[in-house]
């Protein structure tokens, strides 16, 4: 009888588990990135339940996957968790054990525009990239935060909605996460348009917001990363001047567009690599499956025409590593090769993601190795390799590429670079962004003369802080009431170009918990938290919303 009762009580058991519904948390927040972090650490400190549905192994996003030389512009306006952050980073590197690879006094401590390490402040601005992932598993672990991984929202059917909200999500290993208010924390802005809401990619024209930075950028040759930077016009052909001879690889043979124009193109992703000098913790750079140094021969001609500023973006981090971003003509941004990413599927994407790795690992390999680069470059690249300590479960190559751009919502609110500028004011500040205007290249084109040129980078300074709008978190009412995004969020192609740096991320992701806070006490849509209340509680809790910059004109 006992065993009759044990198998009826497992039975049943097992048949209620069957049909049980999804967890009902608070906040579902879907993404791995710092702004996901952040956004559960402020709903926890809010007393709200909270869930993290990560499609990465590795949370963090840039920030630990090589970014460690910090884009912040003006750090005063970075506060919240955001400058706990850093100051965490700054107490990990304030013990002598961190110092592994070199002593303290050996480092530089060259920041972006102010020294790295701010002990007046106790923040520090530049770190190795496990030593980020080690502080954002630290938040998680001290909040309790649950964490799925490796989960991929089924972004077909995957999203559930009640009239204008959603009510769960789903992952394609069928796991389901029933929620009163959800965030978008990816790059690419997946639950965002699996939800409904309204987006764009590419750059709209310079005419659709009235902007002069947005659109086709022809002849406009900001930073040094096009072929002004080299001291003779590069052909673009097989046969040098030969147009019948075909077109030398990784240029464009369409035609680049009026200027001013819109069109479907995204700035240029690459890894952010880190690198060491130090012999006991490098790695040589591999020659990467299906290398084809074909692939190079416009870089051999940059070379023979002068240019040798190989190495001016290996920024220095602690103990003898950098973060090495693209610099050049042609150098590790992979120009066009990117423009169906956003919208792609899983698969298409990590194609594009294999394809990003061979170019710059070969790019790399290249430079180290073939004798048509010239012989001082070649032994300062053998002198560099990849770091052993770092990436180690991804053959010490970053886990994240750097998705400069992808979706951008058409919210509540749209950023454009008039609020950047401050040619006209901002509503209901909930952070600021301080760090220039800035677009990789989008396109390497023929010019009409016959010769290669990049088109796309923009540098322009936002003369101070600005403030980012509420607005520009939130979909347009009716879309998704119980939805915020603080990644993808609401803004012209020339606006994301500043917003889109970490530290912006990590702001905008306390504001939108504290958001959905509110909206879940109040009963509302996320479009209607009365900003005032907002306001109060962000301020509370750290946030800078506003800064002595005037407007122009005054």
């Amino acid at each position: 009888m006992r065993h009759l009762l044990l198998i009826f009580l497992l039975l049943f058991g097992a048949s209620s588990a069957g049909t049980q519904s999804a967890p009902q948390y608070d906040l579902v927040i879907y993404g791995g990135a710092a702004a996901a972090i952040t956004a559960a650490v402020q709903a926890k400190r809010m007393g709200k339940t909270v869930v993290i549905v990560s499609p990465d192994k590795h949370l963090g996003g840039l920030s630990s996957g090589g970014l460690g030389f910090t884009d912040t512009g003006d750090k005063s306006v970075i506060g919240g968790l955001a400058r706990e952050f850093y100051h965490r980073v700054w107490k990990h590197y304030d013990r002598p054990a961190a110092w592994m690879w070199e002593k303290r006094e050996e480092y530089g401590n060259k920041g972006q525009g102010t020294p790295a390490i701010d002990g007046e402040q106790r923040t520090m601005w530049i770190f190795e990239p496990h030593v980020a992932e080690e502080v954002f598993e630290e938040l998680i672990r001290e909040y309790k935060i649950p964490v799925h991984r490796n989960e991929w929202l089924d972004r077909k059917n995957g999203v559930k909605k009640n009239g204008a909200r959603v009510t769960s999500i789903t992952t394609l290993s069928g796991k389901r996460y029933a929620g009163k208010m959800f965030i978008d924390a990816t790059y690419e802005g997946d639950l965002m348009a699996a939800a409904g809401v309204d987006y764009h990619v590419g750059r709209e024209a310079t005419s659709f917001y009235g902007e002069k930075w947005n659109g086709v950028q022809t002849g406009v040759l900001h930073h040094r990363h096009h072929f002004g930077a080299v001291k003779e016009k590069i052909s673009p052909y097989v046969v040098p001047g030969a147009p019948k001879s075909g077109v030398l690889p990784r240029i464009s043979a369409e035609p680049p567009g009026e200027y001013g124009q819109g069109d479907k193109k995204v700035q240029a992703y690459c890894f952010r690599m880190c690198l060491t000098d130090h012999p006991d913790n490098r790695v040589p750079f591999p020659k990467p499956a299906g290398y084809d140094p074909k692939q190079y021969e416009l870089l051999v001609r940059i070379f023979d025409a002068g240019w040798r500023e190989t190495f001016q973006k290996f920024d220095r981090i602690p103990n003898r590593k950098t973060d090495t971003n693209n610099h050049g003509p042609m150098s590790m941004d992979n120009i066009g090769f990117n423009y169906d990413y956003p919208e792609a599927s899983y698969e298409r994407r990590r194609e594009i993601i294999y394809e990003h790795e061979t170019y710059q690992k070969g790019w790399l390999y290249f430079i180290a190795n073939d004798p048509r680069v010239p012989e001082d470059v070649r032994t300062e690249m053998r002198r560099w390799g990849l770091a052993m300590d770092e990436f180690k479960d991804n053959g010490n190559w970053p886990h994240q590429i750097y998705v400069r751009e992808a979706r951008r919502m058409i919210g509540s609110y749209v950023m454009t670079e008039h609020e950047l500028l401050k040619r006209r004011p901002t509503p209901d500040s909930v952070g600021m962004g301080s760090y220039g205007i800035d677009s990789h290249n989008i396109q390497r084109y023929i010019t009409p003369e016959g010769y290669v040129q990049n088109e796309g980078d923009i540098g322009v300074s936002t003369n101070g802080p600005y403030q980012i709008a509420y607005g520009s978190l939130t979909p347009k009412k009716g879309q998704a009431d119980n939805l915020l995004v603080p990644v993808c969020v609401s803004s012209s192609h020339i606006a994301f170009g500043s917003i889109r740096m970490e530290p912006v991320f990590m702001i905008l992701g306390q504001s939108a918990a504290t958001a959905a806070a509110m909206a879940i006490d109040g009963g509302a849509a996320v479009q209607d938290v009365p900003y005032a209340k907002l306001r109060e509680r962000l301020l509370k809790d750290g946030q800078i919303l506003e800064f002595a910059t005037p407007m122009k004109g005054q």
